[in-house]
């Protein structure tokens, strides 16, 4: 019970101060992509959710019902996009790879059950990928409880994540083990007001390395990426993911991405929110997707 309630706390808070989700699609065999004709690159839009739910009272900006987000793969999958992972970032920009013709990324922050009990079957269903990037903290504390586990507020625990990691249609990153809370000055990962930089390096080393360890430990899988939480980036942030070795970041940014050849590219990549009270129609238009 005492789980359950201050879950729920947990959850509304992170519900309104969150901010990070890209959709994945993929599907069939396709042709490879070409640079756009203004030579910026190869297009990839990134969708951003976070909790999906069935009960409409819980739905709004962060939170969309499981029919929305299955007609928004059916939209993606009508109009030819295929789901692409970091990994195939990586693998285009450092070993030549093609992308598919049409690519898009579908990222699920946050790592709530619900992604598992909802958003996951209709992945597989439609032959998508998605990127699930979830908070240490939290997977830990859900791993360990014998509560029962509820859509409304409980995480993924480590053995969901590996079954997800096993089916090939789910990628985990690095969201920081226990850095997702906007508090004492505080915002997600970034930099306090009069923070040294040296104590910053030090805090932030200390959590996103926990999370690599973690997450190598549970699943044998190292992340790649770093997503923001809250699209929080201090200057002094950058560097220290790339002496990590992460090799991309996701940001909170909405705009469209522009895939090179360069490995420079896939730091600081763009997302589109996807809020639950709008049409898979009106979502698509205003980001200009078709």
């Amino acid at each position: 019970m005492f789980v359950t309630v201050r879950m729920n706390r947990k959850l509304s808070l992170m519900l309104f101060t969150t901010a990070a989700i890209v959709l994945i699609i993929a599907f069939g065999a396709v042709n490879p992509a070409k640079a756009t004709d203004n030579g910026k690159g190869i297009k990839l839009p990134v969708l951003m959710y976070h909790s999906m739910l069935k009960d409409k009272s819980y739905q709004g900006v962060y939170v969309i019902s499981p029919d929305i987000f299955e007609k928004d793969l059916q939209y993606l999958q009508k109009k030819g996009y295929t789901a692409v992972d970091v990994q195939d970032l990586l693998d285009y920009v450092n070993q030549k790879k093609p992308l598919p013709s049409k690519p898009v990324m579908i990222t699920f922050d946050d790592g709530y059950y619900n992604n598992y009990l909802y958003a996951y079957p209709l992945v597989k269903k439609y032959n998508m990928k998605m990127v699930l990037s979830p908070i240490g903290y939290y997977t830990d504390l859900f791993s360990d409880s014998v509560s029962p586990e509820h859509a409304n507020y409980s995480h993924c625990t480590w053995d969901e994540l590996n079954e997800m990691i096993a089916s090939g249609r789910v990628e985990i990153q690095n969201h920081t083990y226990n850095l997702h809370e906007n508090k004492n000055g505080r915002l997600g990962a970034g930099m306090k007001r009069g923070e040294s930089v040296s104590s910053y390096t030090s805090l932030l080393t200390e959590d996103l390395s926990k999370m690599q360890e973690k997450v190598k430990e549970h699943t044998g899988d190292t992340p790649t990426a770093f997503v923001y939480p809250f699209g929080a980036i201090s200057g002094a942030s950058v560097p220290i993911i790339r002496k990590l070795g992460f090799q991309a970041s996701l940001t909170c940014e909405s705009r469209m991405n522009y895939i090179t050849e360069d490995p420079e590219c896939l730091y600081g990549l763009g997302r589109y929110l996807r809020p639950g009270k709008v049409t898979t129609e009106a979502y698509f238009r205003k980001i200009k997707l078709d």
